[in-house]
């Protein structure tokens, strides 16, 4: 049985600006019908990656093939079954919400008869229908982005490139957007997001985790949490600060996180950790509200990475 062609595959993408090497042999593939999510934070790489996928952007070294067409040399054609919505899409604010789709509309050469059930089925889904005569510069961030989608998706693409789409939204905002994401997945959509949102990774089918420019990590959020060796203990404190840079003075683990109120510490040894700070909260008179083992999420298993704290997970980088 012959394997099926990726809808997006890299192989060794690179991208240099000068001296700093953005994107250094980029190695991904992404199926048909998938939610890829690649995740990092300010200035890994991200944004880079999704330009050159969405062939804005040709690669230093490397190349790329998204839907079987070469991002560099078949750019014209993969634009046309690609939507693409990058940080700051372009939105025309002196434009009502109608006005804008019907500009892209045009702009992808999508005739009057063709546009009149898709724009109404757009604005249905993404809740915009109440606001189509409000000009966009006068919608919340929230709608901005939904609006942006819709721009994006008037001409039906078969894979949807998303750069970081809930950057700076409420939270109200950003669980909206992802209902419609899901939505777009039922209907065979294949969407690459980029996001620095540890959360929202955990809504992928895959994650890769990018640096500086190299992938990390690619698995599932499932498989990726099983790389992490050792044990995590959450510890409720009203001081967390406080009580994070002691024990980080003074207990010997492999890290110690502030996710919240609460801090998390890894640790090859729960049970002696434990010991441990509840000895030390009572030494320097720290109010200990409670202590538990939890399971891991992306962001211990991210921060993990970047501080080369496990040997397991970075055995397989």
């Amino acid at each position: 049985m012959t394997t099926p062609t990726p809808v997006i595959k890299t192989h060794n993408l690179s991208k240099r600006f000068g001296e700093l090497e953005a994107v250094s042999n980029l190695n991904i593939t992404v199926s048909s019908g998938e939610l890829f999510g690649l995740v990092g934070s300010d200035g890994a790489g991200k944004t880079t990656t999704m330009r050159m996928l969405a062939s804005v952007m040709d690669p230093s070294e490397g190349e790329a093939w998204v839907l079987g067409r070469h991002t560099v040399r078949d750019a014209e054609a993969i634009k046309e079954d690609i939507g693409y919505m990058s940080q700051r899409f372009g939105l025309y604010p002196d434009l009502t919400v109608m006005e804008n789709i019907n500009f892209y509309a045009d702009i992808y050469g999508i005739s009057k008869k063709e546009r009149g059930e898709k724009i109404e089925q757009l604005l249905a889904f993404s809740r915009l229908a109440p606001f189509r005569r409000r000009r966009a510069g006068n919608l919340s961030g929230g709608m901005k982005q939904k609006l942006g989608l819709a721009c994006a998706l008037v001409h039906t693409p078969k894979v949807l490139f998303l750069d970081e789409p809930t950057c700076g939204v409420d939270p109200v905002s950003r669980r909206d957007f992802w209902r419609i994401l899901y939505q777009l997945l039922r209907e065979g959509t294949t969407i690459f997001v980029t996001t620095a949102y540890l959360d929202e990774a955990e809504r992928c089918g895959r994650v890769g985790l990018i640096h500086k420019g190299r992938l990390l990590a690619c698995d599932t959020p499932q498989g990726l949490k099983k790389l992490m060796a050792g044990a995590i203990l959450e510890v409720s404190t009203p001081h967390p600060r406080c009580a994070g840079a002691m024990l980080r003075e003074r207990l010997e683990v492999e890290s110690v996180g502030l996710f919240g109120d609460r801090l998390h510490v890894v640790t090859m040894d729960s049970g002696q950790s434990r010991s441990a700070i509840e000895q030390l909260f009572r030494q320097e008179g720290i109010h200990l509200q409670g202590i538990r083992a939890i399971e891991p999420n992306l962001e211990d298993v991210f921060v993990s990475v970047l501080g080369g704290e496990d040997s397991n997970l970075k055995a397989t980088l």
